[in-house]
């Protein structure tokens, strides 16, 4: 039998995929003020629906936890229900399609979340000159405040429920859990930010505590099957680093793998790209055995056929070239060109750079 390649079908968990083309999670900060999903979200998410899978932008899973403006959320039904109309969008269209859960800890903000304080495993706030981007211009990330143990409960519930509200009500075929770029589970993680002293700080079986409690009340609410995690070890953003990181990264495999997800999504670089790529990835493989494991950042096409025929992936997530191009599957398999991504129209708002990049069909 011939490796597999792009192109061809995948099982992930439940799923039986179309193809290994995945799209990844990328904000585009186009929601309300009640943080519920617009109208013209499902065209975007619909146009790109030949995706094997489709992986949303991040949905808060608790009120007041905003890292961006026009954040989406699943934090209460209202919410869900919008986030339905681009399920069934996308369904309609034979797509498949999981949201991404996250809490951002530290890196949100208090201009963004009514004055409300940002949590994190310790007051420890994000470095000076990485700031965040708030209606009244860019401002200094504050000192959050350190969790307590009922209220690391209380978020674990969170993301139990949104995932549950996932599910049930917006009609998702699964969650992935955010657990990189230095949001809440990665801070959990990385020594540079967690420096507890109980059980969820010091070593490493302690720093996963948070993540493996998280991953318990997830998989018990909507099965093994139906859940993912992005992670991302090498990734500076939002000051996060890790002189040990392999060690993390080993205990972290073995965890997913033990709770049977049905797949791992790696981003393999940091944003600055100072890191090689592939470094991580034969860690998880070795440890990550029962899921599918997702590669992610700065993948060409042929790059990406290498590593899954090469066993390195099973799929590749493709983020700014999806973006850019609502056919990337069809443009792959014709050799076609690929439209040029409008980094000014990411977050701006509206349409423009959002669902009026053309087709091959369209053009």
């Amino acid at each position: 039998m011939p490796p597999p390649t792009l192109f061809s079908p995948i099982q992930v968990g439940a799923l039986h995929l179309r193809n290994r083309i995945f799209m990844a999670p990328l904000m585009r900060t186009r929601t309300g003020a009640d943080h519920a999903p617009s109208a013209i979200m499902a065209d975007y998410y619909a146009q790109r629906a030949s995706a094997g899978l489709i992986v949303t932008e991040w949905s808060m899973v608790a009120p007041h936890t905003a890292a961006y403006d026009a954040t989406p959320g699943l934090f209460n039904d209202t919410q869900a229900q919008a986030w339905a109309k681009i399920t069934h969008a996308v369904h309609a269209t034979g797509g498949a399609i999981f949201s991404q859960l996250n809490h951002p800890g530290r890196a949100s903000h208090p201009a963004l979340n009514g004055g409300v304080v940002p949590v994190a495993p310790s007051a420890i706030a994000i470095d000076a000159t990485v700031q965040a981007k708030t209606p009244q211009g860019r401002q200094p990330h504050v000192v959050p405040h350190a969790l307590s143990v009922d209220e690391i409960s209380s978020i674990v519930e969170a993301f139990a429920a949104a995932a549950t509200r996932a599910v049930d009500v917006a009609g998702f075929d699964g969650v992935e859990l955010h657990g990189a770029n230095g949001y809440l589970i990665d801070q959990f993680l990385n020594p540079q930010s967690n420096h507890r002293t109980d059980g969820y700080g010091g070593s490493v079986a302690h720093r996963t505590r948070f993540l493996a409690e998280v991953l318990a009340a997830v998989t018990d609410a909507v099965g093994s099957n139906r859940v993912g995690i992005r992670l991302a070890p090498l990734n500076n953003h939002n000051s996060m680093t890790d002189d040990d990181v392999c060690v993390s990264v080993e205990e972290v495999a073995k965890l997913c793998d033990a709770f049977e997800l049905a797949y791992v999504h790696v981003r393999r670089q940091d944003f600055f790209q100072l890191h090689a790529p592939r470094d991580m990835l034969p860690i998880y493989r070795r440890h990550f055995r029962r899921g599918v494991l997702i590669g992610n950042a700065e993948y060409s096409q042929t790059e990406a056929n290498e590593a899954i025929e090469n066993g390195h992936v099973d799929a590749v997530a493709f983020g700014t070239a999806f973006l850019a191009n609502p056919d990337l599957p069809a443009r792959f398999a014709t050799q076609a060109a690929l439209n040029p991504a409008d980094p000014a129209t990411f977050y701006a708002g509206g349409n423009r750079g959002y669902t009026d990049y053309p087709s091959l069909t369209s053009s």
